[in-house]
């Protein structure tokens, strides 16, 4: 379970092929303080470490996740937002977050707005509803508040820090990010959906 904090940013060093499998080597200031096994965020997926060393790490990602997640676009050189797990007697800043990635969303517009930004998307059909206004979601494992969701779409806000201390710096339109809904809103819609 994470919370969507981003502690640090890492930069993928080497992809590597492994049958339909993808490993991903990454540099990172806290590689240190991982461990193998340990779970970690990786721009909102839950990736497990399979190998570390000295200042690089490793992760694999298997194909269903390749499949549903923005992971298939990473390059060598690309920085990702990084998290992990939030310790069972920490503070909860931002809203409860799996790792578990739900859809991939494409950045339309960025809009600078006198000292912040905002960040327009739109997703697939089929996940409407799952997104309120003022509600929270996960976008590459950062915890947000919507500003706004209209049909398919949505808009957030990101202040200076967030914008320099996360991969949103580097966010343009047609890039495509991890989205993670709220996991309460899940659940209340498939309550909802199985009373009829």
């Amino acid at each position: 379970m994470f919370t969507g904090i981003i502690e640090t940013m890492g930069e993928i060093k080497k992809i590597t092929n492994e049958g339909t499998n993808v490993h991903y080597t990454i540099e990172s200031d806290i590689t240190s303080e991982l461990k193998i096994d340990q779970s970690v965020s990786h721009n909102g997926v839950c990736l497990t470490v399979v190998d570390i060393q000295d200042k690089e790490y490793t992760v694999t990602a298997i194909k269903q996740t390749l499949d549903i997640t923005a992971l298939k676009h990473w390059k060598e050189g690309d920085h990702v937002n990084m998290e992990r797990c939030t310790l069972m007697n920490g503070r909860l800043d931002g809203h409860l977050v799996q790792g578990h990635v739900d859809t991939v969303a494409r950045v339309e517009e960025v809009r600078e707005e006198d000292g912040s930004w905002r960040f327009f998307f739109s997703y697939r059909d089929g996940d409407n509803g799952l997104i309120v206004d003022k509600g929270s979601i996960t976008v590459n494992g950062v915890s947000l508040t919507v500003v706004d969701a209209g049909e398919n779409t949505f808009s957030v806000a990101i202040i200076p820090y967030t914008y320099e201390h996360t991969v949103f710096k580097s966010l343009k339109p047609g890039d495509e990010v991890n989205i993670e809904f709220d996991i309460i809103g899940k659940y209340v819609q498939k309550l909802v959906g199985a009373r009829g």
